[in-house]
């Protein structure tokens, strides 16, 4: 357990603020926390508040401290950032991983809803999720990829332009010869829309490469070269909350 002085920002600005943490136990906690403060805060204004998850291994040690915070779980309903055309009991599906490392202890009592589901075409589970995205969204959960992908946005993507100028929530993607989408091609992401409607937008990167990429990323400004750049902030947007430790 570390003190909360301990995760002041050291850079800030309308688009982002970074956190940088010196330990993994720390940033593990911290990005716990931060998450269930945007949930509480959220849960004190309305009846029921809407958490996105991505998945990968970087975010699994955060969802296991964050399912034992005393928040009211059972006002929380659980979605995905993201899904590989996978079903959700597939061992490399972001539903599985969820399910694994938030749903349990107090999570347990959260409402969970998984993007795929057996006989549902693609079309139609982009179609719930966009309806399920219409209750407003308390803090999204970001990850990024060394090639600067965020959700299921590639760089290189061949209907990237489409999914980042889309007005709805969820898009489905075809991330064929993108090599951070490895094996699983077929997939449905959140959309820029999708993140801006967020009240709060949380980025958790470790090692020197990530914050390199993030950093060029900034530098460059290219959206579609660093679809990172989506989850940024600016305007009515809040900043994008970034948790890095080496």
């Amino acid at each position: 357990m570390v003190s909360p002085s301990a995760s002041k920002p050291i850079e800030s600005g309308d688009r982002f603020v970074l956190f940088v943490h010196a330990s993994t136990d720390e940033w593990v906690w911290a990005s716990a926390v931060a998450i269930a403060a945007e949930l509480r805060r959220d849960l004190a204004l309305r009846p029921r508040s809407r958490l996105l998850l991505s998945g990968g291994t970087t975010p699994a040690p955060v969802y296991q401290a964050l399912a034992k915070a005393p928040l009211d779980w059972p006002r929380v309903d659980v979605a995905l950032v993201d899904e590989r055309w996978l079903l959700p009991d597939d061992p490399d599906s972001n539903a599985r991983l969820v399910r694994t490392h938030l749903l349990h202890h107090h999570a347990a009592a959260a409402r969970f809803e998984a993007m795929t589901q057996s006989g549902r075409r693609i079309e139609e589970a982009v179609a719930i999720a966009n309806a399920h995205a219409q209750q407003p969204t308390a803090v999204a959960v970001l990850g990024m990829g060394d090639d600067g992908h965020t959700a299921s946005l590639f760089p290189g993507m061949a209907d990237l332009d489409r999914v980042l100028a889309s007005r709805q929530s969820y898009a489905a993607v075809d991330a064929t010869g993108c090599p951070g989408a490895r094996n699983w091609h077929r997939r449905i992401s959140l959309t820029p829309a999708g993140l801006a409607a967020a009240h709060a937008r949380v980025l958790l990167i470790q090692g020197a490469s990530k914050r390199r990429v993030f950093e060029q990323a900034l530098a460059d400004g290219d959206v579609k070269r660093w679809p990172v750049l989506a989850a940024l902030g600016g305007g009515e947007v809040p900043p994008l909350q970034v948790h890095w430790c080496a």
